[in-house]
């Protein structure tokens, strides 16, 4: 590694924000929540891009899980390429399952089993959710890498803006946050 290039920090519960440099067309603008991330490689959840023609309602059908009250307002998120088929919650550390819940960091968790989603459907579960399917996932140093390559730039995980409703205006506020115009990006970048 070249003395002169940064470490990449530890980033459980950081934000990545895809850069036009990103150069795979399913990350496009694309705010991701880093659930885990270790010398093992990283998993992270998309945060803005909600699946077409799914929402919570039509998934506890799916499931055969009967909601005790509405369920309205619930998205559910495309979470990343890798293993679409199964289902993730982000959630506030206000929830936890036992010997489920993966403690992303003080502000974040994260839980994959049906037993949250029924929890939500009574109206038990986290106060703050993110629904997904499928994850974004990387081997060890392949993130890193990316970062370097300026297809990734970080910054910390706001809740109000993993969780807003407006998901079209995420990865501009995520820029917002490091001070960044999108106007201003190009797709070829470098490093000083």
């Amino acid at each position: 590694m070249n003395p002169f290039e940064a470490e990449v920090e530890h980033l459980d519960g950081k934000l990545l924000i895809a850069m036009p440099s990103v150069g795979d067309p399913r990350f496009n603008r694309s705010v991701i929540c880093i659930c885990a991330h270790s010398g093992d490689g990283a998993m992270g959840l998309i945060v803005n891009k909600p699946a077409e023609n799914l929402n919570f309602g039509d998934l506890l059908e799916q499931l055969a899980i009967k909601a005790a009250r509405p369920i309205d307002g619930i998205d559910v998120h495309y979470g990343g390429p890798v293993e679409h088929g199964r289902g993730f919650v982000l959630h506030s550390r206000d929830y936890e399952s036992e010997d489920a819940t993966l403690n992303v960091n003080e502000t974040f968790g994260m839980t994959a089993t049906l037993d949250i989603l029924d929890d939500i459907s009574q109206g038990v579960g986290p106060d703050k959710c993110l629904l997904a399917l499928g994850y974004a996932g990387w081997g060890p140093g392949q993130l890193e890498n990316e970062i370097r390559d300026n297809g990734w730039i970080t910054c910390d995980a706001n809740p109000a803006l993993v969780f807003s409703d407006d998901h079209d205006a995420k990865w501009k506020a995520a820029l917002d946050v490091v001070g960044i115009d999108p106007r201003m990006l190009s797709s070829t970048g470098g490093s000083a």
